[in-house]
């Protein structure tokens, strides 16, 4: 077995872009979903039966560029190598599995949570303010939904934290227990 069929898959099945040049001087960006990511590349399911030539770009959502090249295809199902070979590091970071990416959420919620209180807010008064209901607050809050990136700008700004400290700081004291 090659390298490439050896390295271990994470199962993603998140959303990207198939996005390459159509031979006329037009880009084409084909919805794709990531069903799953290595190290060498990456399985994905199109979401329409568009052409696809031997080399592409995958963008993920995390916005990371990825050069491809087609190893094979079934259907609408194909596989893909990195052009370049091995992802880097930084690179297999910003394609998180599931499971990461759950973490993250519930990170996220949790420094969101801590700064609320800190600031004396009720998850009520945060969600009249940023324009959402207060359930969503307290799902968030747990990690259970996604906060959209405009969101989270607002309860930065309205909790006079930074963005950065929201998405990536340090995990709270009882953000363990939770």
């Amino acid at each position: 077995m090659s390298d490439h069929r050896a390295a271990v898959r994470h199962h993603t099945l998140r959303t990207g872009i198939v996005e390459f040049d159509n031979g006329a001087g037009s880009v084409i960006s084909v919805p794709c979903t990531i069903r799953d990511v290595s190290g060498t590349g990456a399985r994905l399911q199109l979401n329409s039966s568009a052409w696809v030539p031997e080399q592409f770009s995958v963008i993920f959502s995390s916005g990371l560029r990825k050069a491809c090249r087609l190893a094979w295809r079934k259907e609408r199902l194909i596989g893909t190598a990195f052009a370049d070979g091995y992802a880097s590091p930084e690179e297999q970071a910003a394609m998180m599995t599931a499971d990461e990416q759950s973490r993250h959420r519930l990170g996220i919620g949790a420094r969101v949570k801590a700064a609320r209180e800190s600031r004396g807010y009720t998850e009520a008064q945060v969600a009249e303010r940023i324009g959402v209901t207060p359930a969503f607050v307290a799902l968030a809050e747990t990690g259970e939904a996604d906060i959209p990136l405009y969101q989270l700008m607002h309860i930065a700004d309205l909790l006079m934290v930074s963005l950065d400290g929201l998405v990536a700081g340090p995990a709270p004291e009882d953000a363990d227990a939770a």
